[in-house]
């Protein structure tokens, strides 16, 4: 059986939910041009509402989308997507940037992110999965299957943090993640070159004159680096606007 497309899934979704759907949304590496053998297809769901029976009634075709190695769709009720804004800064961020509609309105257009909201959870997150990073090291026992496993399953996230982090610095990040590092590398310095090398491995490609364990005593420190320069950065912003606050005061 041939693999499910974004596009059939959103025809079988409309079957099945009717004019209880608003909007299909595909997002992701699939739409900005950069997919690789490892990627799957991101899609957003909103609808009018979500109870416990429209979910169930979605169970089946999710159940074969997920067969097919991607993750079951984001579910949102139309209204709260709207007030979500300032709890996921950073993925609706890049969904505004690089998305296309499968079906309905494009449920983003006119949302507003707050900068001081993105600065917070770019912060969070960073931080967050550089220590989820160190924690499954730490369970690896130093094989190399499974540190090039863990490498491969952590880059695609991380650049996305780096394509916020350019946003902070005033920047409009390019869609494909590779193309954010030379941008990124004019305001932190950092190893830009491990993540190419990372991104290779996770594109299918084999290295011969370098191991796992080499490339991330690398990776690690290099991902250090951008969260200890955006740590930096968000602290002195908080600092200027502290000093602001008191001179209008």
């Amino acid at each position: 059986m041939a693999k499910m497309t974004p596009d059939f899934l959103t025809d079988e979704i409309k079957k099945i939910c009717g004019g209880n759907l608003c909007s299909v949304v595909l997002y992701g590496s699939s739409v900005a041009g950069d997919n690789v053998k490892t990627s799957d297809y991101n899609v957003l769901v909103v609808m009018n509402r979500i109870e416990t029976e429209d979910l169930l009634a979605l169970t089946g075709i999710c159940s074969r989308w997920g067969r097919d190695g991607n993750h079951a769709p984001l579910m949102f009720a139309k209204e709260n997507l709207m007030r979500s804004a300032d709890v996921f800064p950073v993925e609706f961020s890049d969904i505004i940037q690089t998305h296309r509609m499968l079906y309905g309105p494009d449920p983003f257009t006119g949302m507003e992110i707050d900068p001081a909201l993105l600065r917070l959870e770019l912060e969070h997150e960073l931080k967050s999965k550089l220590i989820l990073l160190r924690e499954n090291f730490l369970v690896t026992k130093g094989s190399q299957k499974e540190v090039n496993k863990l490498m491969v399953s952590s880059i695609s996230a991380f650049l996305t943090l780096f394509k916020a982090a350019l946003r902070l610095y005033g920047e409009t990040p390019p869609a494909k993640k590779l193309e954010v590092l030379p941008i990124l590398s004019r305001h932190i310095k950092f190893d830009e070159e491990v993540f190419a090398i990372v991104w290779g491995l996770k594109e299918g490609g084999k290295r011969s004159d370098i191991t796992s364990l080499q490339i991330f005593s690398r990776y690690l420190p290099a991902l250090q680096s951008v969260t200890d320069a955006v740590d930096l950065c968000l602290q002195s912003a908080a600092v200027k606007t502290i000093r602001n606050l008191r001179r209008e005061q």
